[in-house]
């Protein structure tokens, strides 16, 4: 096959001499034998030549119960009709994702819904982006023009193509996607979209098209990455965007930037999303709804980190104002905190909450952590096991029992406050 479809024996075809020998063959384990080492043979008998230096060995489609499809089961899919009903992007991305090289994979008819639903995400995203543009080209602005936000999602970005390049070439295609598909949902749609839309909205005309080119800068690098995944939905919205080169498969594939790597601003920005994450966790846990603001005091040892993104913790976190210390404050009564790795912030909630309540559930989470730690320091008070085990687990275990004495008094700490 790799020569006879090219015009063997007549050697002086344009396709021969172009597609001859190939790179990579795709194939399931299955048929090895009976035809990838067929090719090899025949094409070193004939060519002189190997038709292929690699060859990727994929698992096969099984149905939902794991058996192998086929006629007589009657458990066959037909790709036509899920292509019609959930879109052929949302089908193959099913089939990308969690999947590595040689293992067989399930086919789950709601995965394909999931996949649907991620396509609907990345045309909304979309959409919202397109309706906010006023520009006809889209260039990224100089760095010192850049806010925070900006250079987090682009080093982030950065991060993001240099990885997916080194997985594609390993042939690492379902780690691949999976990536994309959580910075385009989560840092995407769920964070810089978020972030931008005080700055799009307002009337500093400069801060708002530098957010509108590094909005389209990202989303086309983004459809660039999915598109060997989901060629349709990315070709169809890179059209709409402003663009230069004709079609994404033409275009240059995205590559890694020393100038676009902020490391510094990207930590900073992460702080500040882990305390509204905190926060917003520590609320929803004592189910007080989004209208109930409240002001919060954060206590760290580099406020000015905290500083900069001020104005996201109060829009994002529900707080009617937002103020920072170096120091725990003398009376902690009546307040609850949202702990991060390098920030404490203090809520004000014992009007918006029930304390009782909050305290069973901080009585339920030590005794919990209380039960973990129980069983690690027994096996750490095993000899045979301290002895035995390797040195790696052994650690692990008492990394394991810090936390918990950690987590412990961090929790008995908050229930103190709250009875004070």
């Amino acid at each position: 096959w790799p020569f006879s479809t090219l015009g063997w024996p007549d050697e002086s075809s344009e396709d021969f001499k172009y597609f001859y020998p190939t790179d990579v063959l795709v194939t399931g384990y299955d048929i090895i034998f009976f035809w990838v080492a067929r090719m090899i043979f025949s094409g070193c008998e004939q060519m002189h030549q190997i038709p292929f230096h690699t060859v990727l060995i994929h698992g096969l489609v099984r149905d939902d119960k794991g058996r192998k499809m086929s006629k007589s089961l009657g458990n066959g899919i037909d790709p036509l009709e899920m292509a019609e009903k959930y879109g052929a992007d949302a089908l193959r991305f099913n089939l990308i994702t969690g999947n590595s090289p040689g293992n067989d994979t399930r086919f789950y008819t709601e995965k394909c819904e999931a996949m649907r639903n991620f396509a609907n995400k990345i045309w909304n995203a979309s959409r919202f982006v397109m309706m906010n543009l006023t520009i006809d080209k889209c260039e990224l602005p100089a760095a010192d023009a850049l806010a925070p936000e900006d250079k987090w999602v682009l080093s982030k970005l950065n991060t993001l193509v240099k990885e997916v390049t080194e997985n594609l070439d390993a042939y690492e295609i379902g780690v691949a996607s999976a990536k994309v598909y959580d910075f385009l949902w989560d840092t995407y749609c769920d964070w810089y979209i978020e972030l931008t839309k005080t700055r799009l909205q307002g009337e500093d005309e400069g801060a708002k098209l530098a957010a509108q080119n590094v909005l389209c800068f990202v989303l086309t690098e983004l459809l660039k990455l999915l598109h060997p995944f989901m060629p349709f939905i990315t070709e169809e919205i890179y059209q709409a965007l402003p663009h230069e080169e004709q079609f994404i498969m033409t275009s240059r594939w995205p590559e890694y930037r020393a100038d676009l790597a902020f490391p510094e601003e990207e930590a900073a920005m992460e702080a500040v999303m882990d305390t509204i994450k905190a926060i917003r966790a520590r609320r929803a846990e004592m189910n007080v709804p989004p209208s109930r603001k409240a002001e919060v005091l954060i206590v760290t040892a580099t406020p000015d980190v905290y500083a900069q993104g001020r104005h996201f913790i109060q829009r994002l976190a529900y707080a009617s104002e937002v103020k920072f210390a170096d120091a725990a404050p003398a009376d902690v009564s009546g307040m609850v905190t949202a702990v991060t790795h390098n920030a404490t912030a203090y809520l004000p909630l014992s009007e918006l909450v029930d304390i009782a309540a909050e305290l069973e559930r901080i009585r339920k989470e030590i005794e919990k952590a209380q039960n973990g730690l129980r069983g690690v320091e027994q096996k750490l008070s095993n000899e045979k096991f301290v002895s035995r085990a390797p040195e790696a687990v052994v650690n692990a275990e008492r990394e394991k029992a810090a936390k918990y004495k950690e987590l412990i008094a961090k929790l008995e700490e908050s229930a103190k406050a709250m009875q004070a």
